[in-house]
């Protein structure tokens, strides 16, 4: 009995060894297939099932929604999941958008009578302080579950995975970690005409050695960002050493445009980072480059003419050969040597200036769309400070000599909205939010885009728009990028960019009646204060003058806010017209009414405001009239104005006086006017970046 249960007992530890051994190598089999899953895609779940590591993309400025269902939105920017030819199974995400509000300062800006002026609004959000400060978004992850985006002191964004109670807090958090590798831009350009031109991007593995998984093959691949016809971007991505391919930015030239790099041709860096458990994006800091001097916008505005990057229209016009030759008459404009009406100096290039007047007034044709309800479109303020967008609209809707009813007749497109009555009639006060003004325009443009061909011909690049506040930047970088943009925050670190977009100036009309009301001042003789300021501490430029320069000197007339009431704005307006140099220090954003209010009452503006593009900077000269102090020089500023001798001074105040024409509004337009300037820059802008070769 016993032998036969030995011989019995045999076989089954033999099939149980067989067992053992088959289930070990099926283990090492998933094992090897999991740690060569790790190896080869970048994940961003620190738990299975993966969650592939996403291609950062733009969304189209018509798309509402996100269109894949393995997407995750993000600001401006859709997360994609790179799982096309993937066999692995991925965690579908959806957005629980719990704080998408952003700190905006409020539309409280006061001017010297008491009288409420609107915002210097900052175009860098901060989260609302009535939630956490870093937490902006929830990922819902399922079974309680969430990946937040958490801002961190280093600048990073992270993103944490958080357990939700019933109580609705968060319980328990896992870090996603840190990252350790980076895609770093190197000199970076915009589009080319819409057309291929290959940018090369190069893409730095710093994997940390004791990271086994997760990290990105240590051979790295070779990487281009083509932009196409249709103008979104395509990346080009060339296998590794191991034939795994790596998703890359897409669209990251437009964004780079978008986010404000400045137009000099300067490297901006950021970084899309991944490791076995992370997403990190660093954020472009505002003010990272040392302030652009005029010379140096003077480079920008030839480079950027050199290299147009509007878009090639996708199918010919009449109108195109016309605006060429047009183009080519005014590069070979014959020699102005004398000019009445002109103060020759204060131009870049009189003669190109006069040849190319000359033809808008007999040529240019401007369809002003009809589309758009008031008080958004079709009407705009026309006292304060915002009175720029409001003047311009209604004198272009009401001129006959510019506009034409048939679109085809048409060289340029007129968008005519209010930016001061979008804020005025959709913000939601102490909201911290701008989206709802951005979605507006976006669906203004689709309507236009539905019922217009023009649109999509040039992808909005001869369409144009005017508008003075504060937030028209932020509002129009996204669908309304390619057009024409005249604005007064025309801030070269925010978006603007020299040669295509036109600098608004932003003029304080305090009588709509009669816009030229006090025009004028003393004589330059008889201006005995040596420099003049007052207004409210918007900014982070006011407090330091006023630190500096409040009652320290006799000669320097530098007060805070004067008292509301009509007694103050006229002491107001003497003491502009009595002194020689007029302080304009930037509020919350570079521009300000005050440089144009200098030239009202021919007081020669001192522009203290780092990387604002001064009004019709592709025409004019503003050393002829203007004196420029950066902001960090705010202490030395009685020794930089004294040390001007009375001569320059009597030449920059004639200067002045002459260029005044070109700075106030007509009932009626008038030649040379700031109706007929801005209308001409805007031309002038468009024949210089017209491309159909």
């Amino acid at each position: 009995m016993e032998d036969w249960m030995a011989r019995s007992k045999k076989p089954c530890q033999t099939r149980t060894r067989r067992l053992v051994l088959v289930m070990g190598m099926f283990a090492s089999v998933v094992l090897v297939f999991r740690s060569f899953s790790f190896n080869t895609r970048s994940v961003v779940s620190p738990s299975f099932p993966l969650l592939e590591m996403p291609v950062l993309q733009k969304r189209s400025p018509s798309s509402k929604d996100i269109s894949s269902p393995n997407s995750m939105r993000v600001g401006e920017f859709s997360l994609l999941s790179d799982s096309t030819n993937s066999t692995q199974t991925s965690v579908v995400v959806e957005v629980v958008e719990k704080n998408k509000t952003s700190e905006v300062k409020e539309d409280n800006r006061v001017d010297e009578d008491g009288t409420n002026m609107g915002s210097d609004s900052d175009d860098d959000f901060e989260v609302d302080g009535d939630g956490d400060p870093d937490k902006e978004f929830l990922i819902d992850l399922g079974d309680g579950f969430v990946l937040e985006k958490i801002e961190g002191p280093d600048g990073y964004i992270t993103l944490e995975k958080s357990k939700i109670t019933k109580n609705g807090s968060f319980g328990e958090q896992d870090s996603v970690g840190k990252s350790n590798t980076s895609l770093v831009l190197e000199d970076v350009g915009g589009l080319n005409d819409g057309f291929p031109e290959e940018k090369n991007v190069e893409l730095n593995n710093s994997t940390n050695p004791n990271k086994t998984n997760g990290s990105l093959p240590s051979s790295p691949p070779s990487v281009s960002i083509v932009p196409h016809e249709d103008g979104l971007i395509r990346e080009k991505v060339d296998a590794n050493a191991n034939g795994t391919s790596i998703p890359v930015v897409s669209d990251i030239l437009s964004k780079v445009d978008d986010m404000g790099a400045l137009s000099n041709g300067s490297v901006m860096t950021n970084s899309v980072s991944a490791d076995a458990g992370s997403v990190s994006m660093k954020k472009k800091k505002k003010q990272a480059n040392p302030p652009a001097t005029m010379s140096e916008m003077n480079d920008i505005l030839i480079k950027n003419r050199a290299s147009s990057r509007a878009m090639r229209p996708r199918w010919s016009s009449a109108h195109d050969q016309k605006l060429l030759g047009i183009k080519a008459l005014i590069e070979n404009a014959p020699i102005v040597r004398a000019d009445r009406e002109l103060h020759m100096p204060a131009f870049r290039n009189i003669s190109m200036f006069k040849r190319s007047y000359n033809l808008m007034e007999r040529t240019l044709k401007v369809y002003v769309y009809k589309e758009g309800s008031k008080p958004v479109f079709h009407q705009g303020p026309i006292k304060g400070i915002y009175a720029s967008e409001g003047w311009f609209m209604r004198l272009m809707e009401g001129n006959r000599q510019y506009t034409v009813k048939d679109p085809r007749k048409a060289h340029l497109f007129y968008m005519p909205f209010s930016s001061r009555n979008l804020e005025f009639s959709l913000y939601v006060p102490n909201s911290h939010n701008r989206h709802n003004l951005v979605d507006y325009l976006e669906s203004y443009v689709d309507k236009i885009v539905s019922k217009y061909p023009y649109w999509n011909r040039t992808g909005g690049a001869d369409h144009f728009l005017v508008a003075c506040h504060d937030w028209a930047p932020y509002e129009t970088r996204h669908a309304l990028r390619r057009t024409i943009r005249a604005l007064c925050n025309a801030d070269i670190t925010d978006g603007f960019k020299i040669g295509k977009d036109v600098s608004l100036p932003e003029t304080y009309v305090r009588s709509a009646r009669n816009p030229l009301r006090d025009l004028g001042g003393r004589p330059a003789r008889e201006r005995p204060i040596l420099a003049f300021f007052a207004g409210n501490m918007h900014g982070r430029t006011r407090p330091i003058l006023i630190q500096h320069w409040e009652n320290r000197d006799p000669d320097m007339k530098i007060l805070g806010p004067m008292p509301p009431g009509v007694k103050s704005k006229m002491n107001y307006i003497q003491y502009m017209k009595t002194s020689k140099y007029c302080l304009c220090p930037r509020g919350y954003e570079v521009n300000s009414p005050r440089v144009v209010e200098a030239i009202f009452y021919e007081c020669v503006p001192v522009l203290m405001s780092d990387n604002y593009v001064p009004p019709f900077f592709e025409v004019l000269d503003w050393d002829v009239f203007s004196v420029t102090v950066e902001e960090k020089d705010i202490p030395r500023l009685k020794e930089i104005l004294s040390a001007i001798p009375e001569e320059r001074y009597l030449e920059l105040q004639n200067g002045v006086r002459r260029v005044q024409q070109h700075f106030v509004w007509h009932s009626k337009p008038v030649k040379y006017d700031l109706f007929h300037m801005v209308l001409h820059s805007v031309w002038f802008n468009r024949l210089n970046q017209i491309k159909i070769r």
